[in-house]
């Protein structure tokens, strides 16, 4: 029996940390998606062993400043993408503002150490979630596209077409052939 599932990716990697975090007996207050200030002093073994922990749910704990930035810049954007964050200002004031620094620093920063733009890895979110709706909701194209602030659906297809190699609806015809065989 095959069960097709649709995550929550926030609540599945917030629930994680908590139970982890618990279960370590840190005393901790999470202030901002990705982030948890521990409010006690502790170990360098108890954190070795809650790295170790948390590793094996693919949570890594970040370091160095640059990668920290690079993981909140990427944190906003799958907040944004995947919980369909109604945002009235363009994408580049909303990061500035939620991480409190300039868009050409997060921007450069981000290129030179990923290799692609914040707007490639904004595309990237959106073709990802796309997947995940064409495959585990009942919503059209177009409600899709509506629902992730494209100009139209012709937009979507061809951003879809581009990152994939094929159209949403060869997509959702490959979907339904797997379906049917299992």
């Amino acid at each position: 029996m095959k069960l097709l599932l649709k995550f929550d990716f926030t609540k599945v990697c917030n629930t994680v940390l908590k139970q982890k975090l618990e279960a370590h007996q840190f005393n901790y207050q999470q202030t901002a998606f990705g982030e948890i200030e521990l409010m006690d002093k502790v170990s360098e073994e108890q954190l070795k062993l809650f790295h170790e922990d948390i590793n094996s749910f693919g949570i890594e704990v970040v370091e160095d400043p640059k990668k920290i930035v690079i993981q909140k810049i990427k944190d906003v954007i799958v907040d944004m993408v995947f919980n369909e964050k109604d945002i009235n200002v363009k994408t580049s004031v909303y990061l500035s503002e939620q991480l409190e620094e300039n868009y050409n620093y997060l921007s450069n920063l981000f290129s030179e150490m990923t290799y692609t733009s914040i707007e490639n890895f904004i595309i990237l979110q959106k073709i990802e979630y796309t997947k995940i709706l064409l495959t585990n909701e009942d919503l059209s194209l177009t409600e899709i596209a509506f629902k992730l602030n494209y100009s139209s659906v012709a937009h979507l297809s061809k951003q879809f077409k581009n990152t994939t190699g094929i159209t949403p609806s060869a997509f959702q015809r490959i979907i339904a052939k797997r379906k049917q065989i299992n």
